[in-house]
């Protein structure tokens, strides 16, 4: 994937920690997830072949996540990311304060996210029952498309094909 830095974008420390912090926080995001699906769909925990198959499921491609991922690093940089060069009076490097602040935006972010059905479908269905007939690539993209969406309305900011990320106007 192409990746475009926002106009005077100054942080690439920041989108360093939020790379190398990827895989990491991938698979966090797809446990939370079968967590809020058992949680919300299986309160009762029965063993059904469907809540069998989530359980199971070992994500080995994170492939489908990526572009999620990618968005919500945007928008951090976005929104939050204008400190790079803020002193870090504790003594730890630069990268590593960012890593830490990622990580713990990204968490939150998470644990909102998995509070809506949608989201949490929408995560099922691109990792463990991603579609495997012709139409997958289609399917896989409405896919991402509805978890983009999601993303940038708990924001507000729009994904604008030219200027890159926008505030949306709040009346």
């Amino acid at each position: 994937m192409l990746r475009k830095f926002f106009p005077l974008d100054k942080n690439y420390l920041l989108e360093e920690a939020q790379l190398a912090l990827k895989d990491q926080l991938l698979y966090h995001l797809f446990d939370r997830v079968k967590q809020a699906y058992e949680r919300q769909h299986n309160p009762l925990g029965l063993q059904d072949h469907f809540s069998l198959q989530i359980k199971n499921y070992k994500l080995l491609h994170l492939q489908p996540l990526e572009d999620f991922y990618y968005k919500l690093a945007g928008v951090y940089r976005f929104k939050w990311g204008n400190s790079q060069l803020e002193f870090v009076w504790d003594g730890r490097d630069h990268l590593d304060k960012y890593k830490e602040d990622w990580a713990k935006f990204f968490h939150a972010s998470v644990a909102q996210f998995c509070e809506q059905a949608l989201f949490v479908q929408a995560v099922l269905d691109i990792t463990v029952f991603l579609p495997t007939q012709n139409h997958a690539n289609y399917q896989m993209s409405a896919m991402a498309t509805r978890m983009q969406q999601f993303m940038m309305q708990q924001f507000n900011v729009k994904l604008h094909k030219s200027k890159g990320l926008i505030n949306l106007k709040v009346a």
